[in-house]
């Protein structure tokens, strides 16, 4: 029964270190995207939920940046446009009274013409019926200039107002995207500028492996192929996770000074990214992995 065992235990030594010293085609680094989320507003951090390790939510408010002066600012421009549109509608009344004067005494010009065509009225009465239509148009006509005044003056209102609103949105420090907080640079309490990074974020859900493969090795590689992808699982011990071919360099490069060994410096490569699932979250953003081409199109846990 001892014979057995120890049998069975140098089986699985011998398999595990098997593993282990299996060639790799290709070695690289896991990276991600990074995002720096800068200021838009300038002012003094009220409230900023980016701890490091944080996750966040696409489009999630996570600061604000005070507000309180571009507030004040809209208060005041709001109720200039409610004074302006108020007198409008003093204007509008005005203009539609003179409209009906006008009218009236446009009837009254013609029967005053008729009469004296008639020789029942007289040349004064003709003169003052002439200048009441002539005022009332001039009046008229100065009412509707001073409509288009004040319907200017009510759309710069607006137009600033908007650029207000615009402004009071962009001190709301919101997240781009999904994914978790990198580093925090900025504090609550603290004054920022406009362009002034508050946090650094990256999508850890699917990280990019950047290997590196020879010329003769690239032939056995396509874009959206399936490779097998092996990282450390502790102790002397391998894991192996799905890796896609996202990306091909056009072209070749020498090999980079991170995985160059002395004979490898004058050897070109071609780089290729692979997308990586990171389900349960153990890789890391600079863990390094490798790539091995046999069996591609599937890779086993």
């Amino acid at each position: 029964m001892k014979t057995t065992r120890l049998v069975l235990t140098l089986g699985a030594i011998a398999l595990v270190t098997a593993c282990r010293r299996e060639s790799a085609d290709a070695y690289g680094n896991f990276e991600a995207t990074e995002v720096t989320v800068a200021a838009e507003a300038s002012g003094r951090v009220l409230r900023l939920d980016a701890d490091e390790g944080t996750r966040v939510e696409a489009h999630a408010v996570v600061g604000v940046i005070d507000t309180t002066a571009l507030v004040l600012q809209r208060a005041e421009l709001v109720a200039r446009r409610e004074a302006a549109r108020a007198r409008t509608r003093e204007v509008d009344a005005n203009a539609a009274a003179l409209e009906t004067q006008r009218d009236i005494a446009e009837r009254e010009l013609e029967r005053t013409r008729r009469l004296l065509a008639a020789q029942a009225a007289t040349a004064q009465q003709g003169d003052r019926a002439e200048r009441d239509v002539r005022v009332l148009r001039d009046q008229l006509q100065g009412a509707r200039a001073t409509r288009s005044t004040i319907g200017r003056e009510v759309a710069a209102i607006d137009a600033q107002l908007a650029t207000l609103e615009d402004r009071i949105r962009r001190s709301r420090i919101v997240a781009p995207g999904a994914g978790t907080v990198l580093a925090q640079y900025a504090e609550a309490g603290e004054f920022v500028q406009v362009g002034t990074p508050l946090f650094k974020m990256a999508s850890l859900d699917t990280l990019i492996l950047r290997a590196y493969l020879s010329g003769a090795q690239l032939a056995q590689v396509a874009l959206g192929q399936e490779l097998v992808v092996r990282v450390d699982a502790g102790g002397d011990t391998l894991r192996t996770v799905p890796g896609r071919v996202t990306w091909i360099a056009p072209a070749a490069e020498f090999t980079p000074t991170p995985i160059q060994t002395r004979e490898e410096r004058t050897v070109q490569v071609y780089a290729v990214k692979l997308a990586v699932p990171n389900v349960d979250g153990r890789l890391r953003i600079g863990m390094p992995a490798e790539v091995t081409l046999a069996g591609a199109g599937a890779a086993g846990k």
